[in-house]
């Protein structure tokens, strides 16, 4: 089989189209990255049956630039569906992707891409097994969007929603906050800025699932597992304190925040809270397990950052409360707009 050469082509409508084209995109690129043993070409994987209730999720990628220090919109799209999978407390095992590119895009970056897939898959110990590929005329696609759905095998005893934080719960985060949408900003060079700022952007299943079997069979004190993608850990602890009806307390000092990170929002005006995490899941506990878990994420290189960030309380419900570096409380308000548009 001749391979596509990377270097010198672009996507064309005949990729697309379901001919001859098509067969080389699928077999000369992607079926060589996402080589597996239920890997088909044809509509529909057949997968053996999983044993325990299933996890499933099904996301969407339109990142923009799709490459960013730290990764890529392939990576990204891998890191997403497994960390969804990964806070309902299943272990992912098998995903499928879609690819909707535009006319015209490099196929060495597409190549790039795949190679970003395959590498970050194998590290989260999931398989990609179908797939399908759209070609947009020039200008109806921004590039390369990417939608991915997981599927996963939930650990027992494991029962964790937004909707389960109780009072006298602690509040844990797993690293420094903010660090994608950072990088994101940077690498749109609106701003003429040069930072040292690295997406935070991980597979975070292996640590997550250590952190379930480290409570020593008392995983239901883990009420809460919420990744803090669009709206960073400030949306996500509104959304919490409302599904849950609770109040929520954080403390300034304790907000783990990379001097980089925070140099840049001080800078422009911007709060770390609110923006994006592609690598940070928000963990509400009982305070038995909470030096457990920390113990547990910080053996893991995407994960040994993680801190307890502040409590949930009974007084005022659907409501989050900042406790200032100067001591005073504050009411967080909720984001009113879209901070950075297409970070992930």
């Amino acid at each position: 089989m001749q391979n596509i050469n990377p270097s010198a082509d672009r996507i064309t409508l005949a990729h697309g189209a379901g001919g001859r084209k098509t067969s080389e995109l699928i077999h000369d690129l992607f079926a060589r990255h996402f080589a597996s043993p239920h890997l088909t070409s044809d509509d529909a994987a057949i997968l053996p049956v999983i044993g325990s209730p299933i996890a499933m999720t099904t996301d969407g990628f339109i990142v923009s630039p799709w490459r960013f220090p730290g990764g890529n919109i392939g990576k990204l799209s891998i890191c997403g569906t497994v960390n969804d999978l990964a806070c309902m407390g299943a272990t992912p095992r098998y995903l499928t992707c879609a690819f909707q590119i535009e006319e015209g895009f490099p196929l060495a970056d597409l190549d790039a891409i795949a190679a970003a897939m395959a590498t970050t898959a194998a590290k989260a110990g999931v398989e990609i097994v179908a797939g399908d590929t759209k070609v947009a005329g020039k200008g109806q696609v921004d590039g390369l969007f990417i939608t991915t759905t997981g599927i996963g095998e939930r650990l027992p005893g494991i029962t964790t929603s937004g909707a389960f934080a109780r009072p006298g719960d602690d509040i844990l985060v797993s690293g420094d906050i903010g660090r994608h949408g950072a990088a994101i900003l940077l690498a749109r060079g609106d701003y003429g800025i040069d930072a040292d700022i690295t997406s935070d952007c991980a597979p975070l299943a292996a640590p997550i699932l250590h952190m379930l079997r480290a409570t020593g069979g008392r995983c239901a004190d883990v009420h809460t597992i919420r990744d803090a993608t669009r709206g960073g850990v400030g949306t996500v602890l509104h959304e919490i304190a409302e599904e849950s009806h609770v109040g929520i307390e954080i403390n300034e000092p304790d907000l783990p925040v990379d001097p980089a990170v925070a140099g840049l929002t001080g800078l422009l005006g911007l709060s770390p809270l609110y923006l994006a995490c592609e690598g940070r899941v928000v963990i509400i506990c009982r305070p038995e397990v909470t030096n457990g878990i920390l113990h547990a994420l910080q053996q893991h290189d995407d994960t040994k950052g993680a801190k307890r960030i502040g409590i949930v309380t009974a007084t005022h419900p659907d409501r989050v409360m900042l406790q200032t570096e100067i001591g005073t409380q504050v009411l967080l308000p909720e984001p009113t707009g879209e901070l950075l548009p297409r970070i992930c």
